[in-house]
């Protein structure tokens, strides 16, 4: 979950044209070739938005519209970098990741906690579209995007970043963090003004944790808006715990089968501190510890089917490639609601990797990407859109 970057060390002087009045600036040639400036680093075969894109959107395409999503996160990466290292307007970083989309900024979304910024939100740019002939927004272009970083391995926000990464590892739940509700009160903004299907949620790493939480968040308003998530973590002490608890569960009702058991009937525990050990009591223990419920959904959570874009060698996402428990016990009574939650899968394998370039954002826009695809039900994507904590308890 880590964004950093590197500094040259001259300075050189640079002249800008604005659209109106010519002026001379001193840029620093650190900027000028940042690594993470757009023309350095950023997609190399992505066209911008122009007239040919009322006939065929490139939005259409799967592999473009990653490309966009994968840029507007780096954004919000930059938009904190840039505050961190005092950019100013013409200097920053950030703006070029998302100008040559046809986009602009309307909000940044600030930790109150240290300051800094952890998201923002980008609507389509009309006008700038029209000064470019494209009259109006290609079929398939969100109105607006909600993008969410990952963690930056910087002091002036790194205890920050950590700590929600250490508060998802520990409760698989980012609810406590004063980011999650100032990123639902914005999607849930945009997502009322312009209607949830013209509306995307995007992040990496961590923020691809929170983007999954918030959007869940909002499908349980009925209100399914397209989620793309890049590396999202996959690991966590509580799921841990309630595997524990299942498996501990399976093996009591089958000591309890082979010892009492009438024609398959599993007698009750003969004690209360045993009954303390069974998997229905173990399973309703640990979501009211971890701040769920056992409230079922009242809206079909299968209709949301996030995106979701994972590495093989990247352990914090590999393990929803695992295949292993796809097949859920369902309530005989209600089978259509407890079928297996899904999500569109995209996988990169390219063998082993180091683990900064298999978790890094950078892979999702590479030339010749190959990726492969499927809707995936595995049991760890059920968990994670299932037994999320619900927001109205």
């Amino acid at each position: 979950m880590e964004e950093d970057t590197t500094e040259s060390e001259s300075v050189a002087l640079m002249v800008a044209a604005s659209p109106t009045t010519p002026k001379t600036v001193v840029v620093k040639e650190e900027d000028a070739h940042h690594p993470y400036a757009f023309h350095v680093s950023g997609p190399r075969n992505v066209a911008s938005p122009n007239w040919r894109d009322l006939i065929n959107s490139s939005w259409k395409d799967p592999n473009y519209k990653r490309t966009v999503m994968a840029c507007f996160i780096q954004a919000a990466y930059l938009l904190e970098l840039d505050r961190q290292e005092s950019r100013n307007e013409q200097n920053a970083l950030a703006p070029k990741w998302w100008i040559p989309f046809k986009y602009k900024l309307s909000q940044t979304l600030i930790d109150e906690r240290d300051g800094s910024i952890f998201g923002a939100i980008l609507e389509w740019d009309r006008a700038a579209a029209m000064a470019d002939l494209v009259v109006i927004r290609p079929s398939g272009a969100p109105k607006a995007v909600l993008a969410l970083r990952g963690t930056i391995l910087k002091s002036l926000t790194m205890r920050r970043d950590i700590e929600d990464d250490l508060r998802f590892l520990a409760w698989e739940s980012l609810k406590g963090s004063v980011r999650f509700n100032v990123a639902l009160e914005a999607l849930q903004s945009v997502a009322k003004r312009y209607g949830s299907s013209n509306v995307c949620v995007v992040g990496h790493s961590l923020g691809a944790g929170f983007a999954l939480q918030v959007g869940k968040a909002l499908a349980k308003e009925g209100l399914f808006v397209d989620a793309h998530l890049f590396n999202p973590p996959s690991i966590s002490l509580a799921m841990s715990l309630r595997n524990i608890g299942e498996k501990a569960g399976f093996a009591w009702r089958r000591l309890m089968s082979m010892a009492y058991g009438n024609e398959g009937e599993i007698a009750p525990p003969p004690t209360a501190a045993a009954a303390n050990v069974s998997s229905s009591g173990f399973r309703s223990w640990v979501p009211s510890f971890y701040g769920q419920n056992n409230q079922k959904p009242s809206v079909d959570l299968r209709k949301w089917v996030p995106h979701l874009y994972v590495n093989d060698s990247d352990y914090i996402c590999c393990h929803y490639t695992d295949q292993d428990g796809v097949t859920e016990k369902r309530d005989v009574s209600n089978k259509e609601n407890n079928s297996p939650l899904a999500a569109k899968l995209f996988v990169m394998s390219k063998g082993k990797q180091k683990f900064q370039e298999a978790h890094g954002l950078e892979q999702w826009w590479s030339d010749n990407l190959e990726l492969q695809s499927a809707i995936h039900s595995s049991r760890l994507i059920s968990q994670q859109l299932k037994s999320l904590y619900s927001i109205k308890q």
